[in-house]
């Protein structure tokens, strides 16, 4: 395991890239502070002795500055394909126009969340832990290593402007825990993206008359099985994303058509049937979902060997046309075509919109919400506490901010257009624009970093603006779709919690094994009521029990 290494961001030292972002997670803890400071009878928070750097007045659309040098203690997700870096522009410039610089301890993507769980576990945790999605927050919660965010979001104006203009209070909803607080800050969308379906073999389409915009999953089976007919020794259809559960992406993005929820967005199993939470794994919706699959299988429309290959023998399927389509998203069918053009194979690749199912025209819930970060329990003891939160705000949810955080310096990396369009500069390269550019936005610049950009989070305008024409077009025709409904709150008491975890294990386990046997054809659909039996002898029942009562006890509470 690397070892952590702790650098100062100061100019002229070792700058690491500590900065806030697309998806961290703040934790910290609540209780009474020290000298000076903590909360008033008034349910408002002291910062006597707390605001040392903050500014006196800090509104909605101002730009935040330290009125003196800050830093931050800043727990940092180091990506290989942006290795942090000294002199990055989006560090000198924090500390120029906002004078802050960073204390990090940096941990590498391929341990990000294991480390991330002993720091914090151990209380270890920097002022701001970054890159945290929605749930992991949760594991933190009980020993008070992380600060409620609900309790501190009213002094970052930014952020409840956000909140309030694109009503997102059901959202922040489903993050309330027993205690009724929630312990992310999350990132925001305006509107839900869609980024994910099949790229197919558009020349192929053509070929055969097939329609590129197939409406329903039976015109696109059909689809798939002429183009098995044309081509009998290829296979219409192969896929990927199967690491930890079969074709995990796909599923994920296919499902909510037919009514459930699977793969990537499978979570705790639970699925809100209007009057209480039912087994997602058992209902007759994941059936049907599970029949679709299996028939591709049974009729070679579908390559079996597609639910335990790893992504690379999938890109090769595709891309030397052993295989002709393909799980995919805007930026993933960029490297199908470079692969493509390597291997010399003559075709083009194309996006489809997601097709309607059984259940209708909806495609996925829940993605208002996104990749935040959480803040140690301990900085609200900090004299930068006011300062710190102002900060925060104005990286993450500020205009501004999140304008700066993705493209960067107006008039160094990117210039505007009289209409606003944002055109980055053509000697830098990010997202596939100016391909071979010498320069990179991310690696290069730092910008448009998960740890200091909320991934996805933003405004339509802002959300959309780095993307390539064909992803627009897609984006626009699925935003067509409609989206389901979110679930109501169950929170978990900590021994509710502490059992579920057993159950919810196990349970996912079995679905995810039978998942992949029942599309293989390995164990036949006949079996159904047997599968569910069997879930049913893993504790389904004690823990929907448990579920169910948390809801009805946080709808007693809440009203």
């Amino acid at each position: 395991m690397t070892q952590q290494v702790t650098r100062r961001a100061r100019r002229g030292a070792l700058m690491a890239v500590a900065v806030l972002a697309a998806g961290g997670l703040v934790l910290s803890g609540c209780g009474a502070s020290g000298d000076g400071g903590g909360e008033t009878e008034a349910g408002e928070f002291d910062f006597t002795g707390k605001d040392v750097g903050a500014m006196e007045d800090y509104g909605v659309g101002d730009t935040f500055s330290a009125t003196e040098p800050v830093e931050f203690g800043l727990f940092y997700r180091d990506h290989p394909n942006y290795p942090l870096d000294e002199n990055w522009l989006i560090l000198s410039e924090l500390e120029k126009n906002q004078n802050v610089t960073f204390d990090i301890v940096s941990a590498p993507l391929s341990e990000w969340d294991q480390r991330k769980s002993l720091v914090v576990g151990a209380g270890d945790a920097p002022d701001i832990v970054s890159v945290t999605y929605p749930g992991q927050e949760v594991a933190f919660v009980a020993g008070g290593a992380i600060l409620p965010a609900s309790d501190f979001v009213q002094y970052m104006p930014n952020y409840m402007d956000k909140v309030e203009t694109w009503g997102l209070e059901a959202d922040l909803d489903q993050l309330r825990q027993e205690d009724g607080k929630y312990y992310l800050f999350p990132g925001f969308r305006e509107e839900p993206r869609p980024e994910y379906t099949f790229a197919v073999r558009s020349d192929i389409w053509e070929e055969l008359g097939l329609n590129l915009e197939p409406e329903t999953f039976d015109e696109f089976r059909d689809q798939l099985e002429t183009v098995k007919e044309a081509y009998p020794d290829l296979y219409p259809m192969t896929d990927r994303w199967s690491a930890n559960g079969p074709i995990e992406g796909t599923l994920a993005f296919v499902a909510p058509n037919f009514g459930t929820s699977a793969g990537w967005n499978f979570g705790q199993g639970l699925t809100w049937d209007g009057g209480e939470f039912v087994y997602t794994g058992a209902t007759d919706e994941y059936r049907e979902l599970l029949e679709f699959y299996a028939s591709l299988v049974e009729d070679g429309l579908l390559d079996p060997e597609a639910l335990t290959q790893d992504d690379d023998q999938a890109k090769q399927k595709v891309a030397s046309g052993q295989a002709l389509s393909v799980g995919t998203n805007n930026q993933e069918i960029i490297g199908y075509r470079q692969t493509l053009e390597e291997l010399g194979t003559d075709g083009e690749l194309s996006l489809i919109r997601v097709p309607a199912g059984p259940a209708g025209d909806n495609f996925q819930a829940g993605q208002r919400l996104v990749s935040g970060f959480m803040l140690s329990s301990e900085v609200q003891e900090s004299e930068n506490f006011l300062a710190l939160l102002q900060f925060l705000d104005w990286l993450y949810y500020s205009d501004e901010g999140l304008e700066f955080a993705k493209w960067g310096v107006e008039g160094d990396t990117y210039t505007k257009e009289s209409d606003g369009t944002r055109v980055l500069d053509p000697g830098i390269t990010a997202m596939g624009i100016n391909p071979g550019a010498a320069e990179n936005l991310q690696a290069d610049y730092g910008f448009s970093n998960g740890v200091w950009m909320l991934v996805h989070g933003s405004s339509v305008d802002l959300d959309r603006s780095m993307l390539p024409e064909e992803a627009l077009t897609f984006v626009e025709e699925m935003s067509t779709k409609k989206i389901l409904e979110l679930p109501p709150p169950a929170p978990l008491s900590e021994v509710d919690r502490e059992q579920v975890s057993l159950y919810q294990s196990a349970l996912k386990d079995h679905v995810y094994q039978n998942t992949a046997a029942f599309i293989l054809g390995q164990r036949s659909l006949d079996e159904w009521d047997a599968y569910v039996a069997e879930l049913e002898g893993m504790n389904l029942t004690p823990y929907l029990d448990i579920v169910n009562s948390a809801q009805e006890r946080y709808a007693e509470t809440n009203g």
